[in-house]
């Protein structure tokens, strides 16, 4: 253990080890030790030693040298952040060397060919300037040699030729059997032990993608069965059992390969899209209908069977799950009922089985206390839909807030408690902020919040409500006849203009409340000495609360 202060050693003990002011460089070019005077010497003579101190150091190297390796080959290094971080971990004096790839693993798909180059051999790859994978790969190595790394070169090629062989083996061998042919295969692979197999898994996505087609544009529900049909069948592949990451996408040329039309190939590929929130998003009609049921077919069974996020822990990726729905549905302007998807979802889980296993793994105690009812002891699909809207809330919040959406507008909207339509919550929540962004807005909110006030404490303290129609007969100020007018005449035009959808004139419409409400206040005592005088301007109130809930839940407002 190196330990220097001042240009002086720190001592202590550690296990067997004393601290002391010696450093080695590279072990095999530069073995030899070295006394430490500060920092700026002991990096200077590490770097003297092929030993490059710094991470960043190490990164900034290897790209210049592979770019300007592979740039003498008129090929370019293709982009890779995350095995950029891995190799510069494990290599002190960065080189690199070029090797080829055998021309006869070339007919392979190319993700097979970055897969075993990338992931299992930490070489980088390389592009044509058409896209197109090239022959070749860059290999960082940690040592210089006298030949100029050609040894290293040729046993990296040689092990890579094995890699590739058992490649080459997979694809022929599961050429062989078509996709539905593995059906059975999928029976005996678990996808959760409360939910089943892959294979029951793949019969509850086929119908619900065949449900969701209603509001996915020029989805063909034939194809779409097809599609959902063999989606998973490429888990029963020996390619995908070697190389798990290409589950998706070996089923896209494997379809291919057995003459599938080539949006039930592209279904099969992107339906485990999004993968991250950099990832892009399905917009083929199929592949949005597929990628939809399977990530709704699993965040229901989970949440029905007491599996769902807690805190940081997130073993199943529900939380990616969710947002990846959220993002196909914004992405590709879909207005798809999500309470009536997560009901339809629910239906086709063995919800008995469900509340059983969870009652035998609790010891008949509440593990699920909002899921499963004491009463039927049956999970409680109405719960579940409900738990599941406000998850799917708290993501979209999230998702909005890069973009700088404010978070309680959302509550707001989704508060008004008729709103389950994403794509319609989030253009209902662009015409709220605009709208609070005007003097009439913010004037309505401070209206809105007084009245409210109001009629909650006289609520309270009366241990009664105030909901229904005034008497207008008991209307006796101007202001407050005024109010009831106002009130009147624009209900029933905010909600036509909700339910088409018509945000901004709804908007308008609770803009010229503004005036009388302000009215009110200045010339109406709400609190009058007569009874049934106080009881109908409180109801007259709280028809304000009424109205205004009707767009959104204005308490949720902050600021």
């Amino acid at each position: 253990i190196s330990c220097v202060f001042a240009g002086e050693v720190l001592k202590f003990k550690f296990g067997h080890l004393v601290s002391n002011d010696t450093s080695f460089g590279h072990r095999f070019l530069a073995p030899d030790p070295f006394k430490i005077v500060d920092f700026k010497q002991y990096k200077d003579e590490l770097k003297k030693r092929f030993v490059v101190l710094e991470t960043e150091g190490r990164k900034n190297l290897i790209v210049e040298k592979a770019t300007k390796l592979a740039e003498s080959y008129n090929v370019h290094v293709r982009r890779d952040d995350g095995l950029l971080e891995e190799v510069a971990g494990l290599v002190e004096w960065p080189e690199a060397l070029v090797g080829s790839i055998d021309p006869k693993f070339l007919h392979l798909p190319p993700e097979v060919l970055v897969t075993s180059i990338r992931s299992h051999q930490k070489y980088f790859c390389a592009n044509r300037a058409s896209g197109e994978l090239a022959p070749f790969f860059i290999v960082i190595s940690n040592m210089l040699t006298d030949d100029k790394g050609a040894a290293i070169v040729e046993g990296n090629q040689r092990v890579l030729r094995a890699r590739l062989s058992d490649g080459i083996f997979f694809w022929e061998q599961d050429k062989k059997r078509k996709l539905e042919d593995r059906f059975d295969d999928l029976k005996r692979i678990v996808f959760h032990a409360k939910l089943g197999t892959v294979a029951e898994k793949v019969v509850r996505i086929e119908h619900l993608a065949q449900f969701l087609c209603v509001w996915i544009p020029h989805a063909n529900l034939t194809q779409t069965e097809r599609a959902a049909e063999l989606c998973k069948s490429d888990l029963a592949t020996g390619m995908v059992g070697e190389f798990p990451e290409l589950q998706g996408i070996m089923g896209y040329y494997y379809a291919k390969e057995q003459g599938e039309d080539e949006a039930v190939a592209l279904a099969i590929r992107d339906h485990y899209s999004p993968l991250g929130p950099d990832d892009s998003v399905p917009s083929q009609p199929l592949s949005i209908a597929v990628a939809l049921a399977d990530k709704l077919d699993t965040l229901t069974g989970m949440f029905a069977a007491g599996e769902k996020p807690t805190g940081s822990k997130d073993p199943f990726a529900l939380r990616r799950a969710a947002l990846g729905v959220i993002r196909i549905i914004l992405e590709n302007g879909l207005s798809v009922p999500l309470k009536l998807a997560f009901e339809n979802a629910l239906s086709r889980h063995d919800t008995d089985k469900l509340a059983s296993s969870d009652k035998e793994e609790s010891g008949g105690g509440g593990l699920l206390k909002k899921i499963v009812s004491p009463l039927t002891s049956r999970v409680d699909e109405h719960a579940v839909t409900g738990e599941l809207l406000e998850f799917f809330i708290d993501r979209l919040k999230a998702l909005l807030k890069g973009k700088g959406v404010r978070h309680d507008l959302i509550s707001a909207v989704f508060g008004a408690g008729n709103e389950d339509d994403l794509l319609r919550l989030t253009r209902r929540v662009a015409s709220l902020d605009r709208f609070l962004g005007s003097d009439d807005g913010a004037n309505l909110l401070a209206g809105y919040r007084r009245a409210v006030n109001i009629v909650s404490i006289e609520e309270k303290k009366d241990k009664s409500t105030y909901k229904g129609v005034p008497s207008k007969t008991l209307l006796e100020e101007e202001a407050e006849k005024a109010l009831f007018d106002a009130l009147h005449e624009v209900k029933s035009d905010i909600k036509k203009a909700l339910k088409e959808e018509k945000f901004e004139s709804a908007m308008a419409l609770l803009a010229s409340l503004r005036k009388p409400i302000d009215s009110f206040f200045e010339r109406v005592t709400v609190n009058a000495e007569r009874p049934d005088l106080r009881r109908n301007r409180l109801m007259l109130l709280a028809q304000i609360r009424e109205l205004v809930d009707e767009i959104a839940d204005f308490s949720k407002i902050e600021g």
